[in-house]
């Protein structure tokens, strides 16, 4: 286990966010569940974050009613011959287990919807009544003990092709956007609630996301992309941040989001993740918008974690360092969660490299 720290996560957060040189580089990582348990063997503890001294953070949250009944989506698999095993998820999807580790097929409620009326009509909580009351206490208790408070709103892309179908939902971006419209706007008023309750209680970092780009490029032609999804999230940005001037944004898209950064930035964007290095000219990303943006991850998945060897991945943790983060600027991650692949010995050189390679006090 990791020796403390004199610098605490909350001040090592603002100082990287604000662009100034840290006591030391914070870092974060996630596992699929088949790593997960695996690496829970390896080091003797289930508190993985604690054993390799990941940022500590502490969730803000809207609190549904105990009382509330489930969402009823029975009319949207009655007539379906689920496979063994199928779930209904909490947006009314239904996850199918795939053939290997953590992969789902998903089965989309709406992919048949034949009118407009049938979206408009479906099945949302409504949170605007919700409880608030404990958020500011949950920020006050996370800065009390050194720790990031933080909100999560999800997504409104992503949710929304799950619900419709993804061939479904990109042909109505073309054919009958008022569809997209209309499923996008309603996710969009239930994330506000999120978002504008956590500004006012006070949390430091709002994360969110959509993954809107491949390995190359966007997926949408520019004008799709302003006008159906980046508008929304710029609206929310800018919203929380008028309620809470210093909240951090930190937005994720997986694949080559490059066109789109300065937008991203001057709708309010303060932390971009999770920057692929395989897709993304990260050193130019860097000297373009490094004194604006923060990055966080850039460790890859797809290279150096699976596929490297332990001096690899040092290597490249010290490199980011030296590139990105000495300056503030920099949280370090892979660039999405720990893959099976992965061996165990690059997990501890990856989270040790950033404990040795990262801490300047």
């Amino acid at each position: 286990m990791i020796a403390m720290s004199m610098t605490t996560d909350l001040q090592a957060f603002r100082d990287t966010t604000a662009h100034r040189r840290p006591g030391r580089i914070l870092y974060n990582g996630g596992f699929t569940p088949d790593l997960r348990q695996r690496v829970i063997e390896h080091i003797g503890t289930e508190d993985i974050g604690e054993h390799y001294g990941f940022m500590r953070m502490k969730f803000a949250h809207v609190r549904r009613p105990a009382d509330l009944e489930p969402l009823d989506f029975t009319r949207y698999w009655e007539n379906e011959d689920l496979p063994e095993g199928a779930v209904i998820n909490g947006a009314g999807v239904a996850e199918v287990p795939g053939s290997m580790f953590h992969f789902n097929h998903l089965l989309s409620p709406l992919r048949n919807a034949a009118s407009l009326a049938e979206i408009e009509n479906y099945p949302m909580y409504d949170a605007t009544n919700w409880d608030r009351s404990g958020m500011a206490a949950e920020v006050a208790e996370a800065h009390a003990n050194g720790m990031i408070a933080v909100g999560g709103v999800g997504h409104m892309y992503e949710t929304a092709w799950q619900i419709r179908g993804y061939e479904q939902f990109l042909m109505d971006t073309i054919d009958r956007p008022a569809w997209a419209e209309c499923l996008l706007e309603r996710l969009f008023q239930h994330n506000m609630i999120y978002a504008t309750a956590a500004a006012r209680a006070g949390v430091d970092l709002l994360t969110c996301g959509d993954d809107v780009a491949n390995q190359n490029a966007m997926m949408f032609r520019p004008d799709t992309w302003r006008g159906l999804i980046h508008s929304r999230w710029k609206t929310l940005w800018q919203t929380v941040k008028s309620i809470h001037p210093d909240i951090r944004i930190k937005y994720h898209s997986d694949g080559n989001v490059t066109a789109v950064i300065p937008e991203l930035i001057d709708a309010g964007l303060d932390i971009l993740n999770p920057v692929q290095p395989e897709c993304i000219d990260t050193d130019e990303i860097h000297r373009l918008y490094g004194d604006r943006l923060s990055f966080d991850g850039c460790i890859g998945t797809q290279s150096t974690m699976p596929w490297g060897s332990v001096q690899d991945v040092r290597d490249r943790v010290k490199e980011v360092i030296d590139k990105y983060g000495r300056n503030g600027g920099l949280i370090i991650a892979p660039t999405h969660v720990l893959e099976p692949e992965v061996p165990l010995a690059n997990i501890d050189a990856l989270f040790d490299a950033c404990r040795v390679c990262g801490t300047f006090e």
